[in-house]
């Protein structure tokens, strides 16, 4: 790799700073680099072998993903945010991990998500979780749930989700689903705030097609905390493991035990 794209959201200053003071270093060293804000729609050229470098929290490193997830490029999660249970790299060593990234990268491969909205022929994705929820306030909506097609339950609640293993720390966790290792080949359907009904998750493998069904009630989709369709009463959603995966360069450790001990209990101090 040889060209660097940072990314950031214009609102964040200290990440725009810092891309302006890497650019020129990089380059002194024959590495091309620029920045991208995230709020801009038009992404230059990205190849696969671009290292794109995510500047900010989990929000920008979601966002930063998708550009990743539609060129093969890798992406290396930079934590600028307080909690960052999705990063892995604090500010003070971003330059030597991005020269170690690109001479000898260690990537891992994370499962993303394909969404079907209705069959209508398109495709969205989303890194950490998809969500069937409730159009209205004050509302609950009924979502049947289906895995390959077998019919399994119907929840009355809030909403109903699935999520992929990098997103178990995430909405996934506040709407009490399981924590696990993001290396698992799993997806898991969480219901939120269920009504008398069972409130655990269910864990399935990734190569399983899960299918919500709005029953009665018009629903929203949303995919990583942005709405990205909607449902009326006997529509539905596909979903299934994303043929390719999300490529996150890890130079570093950052298992489990790291995100319970440094993310989630930071949370509660």
């Amino acid at each position: 790799m040889s060209h660097v794209l940072f990314t950031a959201f214009e609102n964040r200053p200290d990440a725009v700073e810092l891309a302006q003071e890497l650019i020129p270093r990089l380059e002194a060293i024959g590495v091309s680099a620029q920045l991208q804000l995230l709020d801009d729609d038009n992404v230059p050229r990205v190849t696969p072998e671009t290292l794109i470098v995510s500047l900010g929290g989990d929000g920008t490193f979601l966002k930063a993903a998708y550009i990743a997830h539609q060129s093969g490029a890798s992406i290396l999660p930079v934590n600028l945010g307080r909690l960052g249970f999705l990063l892995t790299v604090p500010r003070s060593e971003v330059f030597s991990e991005i020269s170690t990234a690109l001479e000898s990268p260690s990537v891992i491969e994370r499962v993303a998500l394909e969404i079907s909205i209705n069959h209508n022929g398109e495709t969205k994705f989303a890194l950490n979780e998809v969500v069937v929820e409730r159009a209205h306030s004050g509302r609950m909506v009924r979502v049947t749930t289906y895995v390959d097609g077998t019919e399994y339950l119907t929840y009355s609640a809030d909403g109903v989700m699935v999520a992929t293993p990098t997103g178990s720390t995430g909405y996934n966790f506040s709407a009490g689903g399981p924590v696990v290792d993001s290396s698992l080949p799993i997806l898991m359907i969480t219901p939120i705030a269920p009504h008398f009904t069972i409130d655990r998750s269910i864990v399935v493998g990734d190569d399983k097609v899960v299918r919500l069904l709005a029953k009665d009630k018009e629903a929203a989709v949303v995919a990583d905390g942005q709405t990205i369709g909607s449902l009326q009463p006997g529509e539905c959603i596909e979903v299934r493991r994303a043929s390719r995966p999300v490529r996150v360069v890890a130079n570093r450790s950052f298992d489990l035990s790291y995100r319970l001990r440094e993310g989630l209990q930071e949370g509660h101090v």
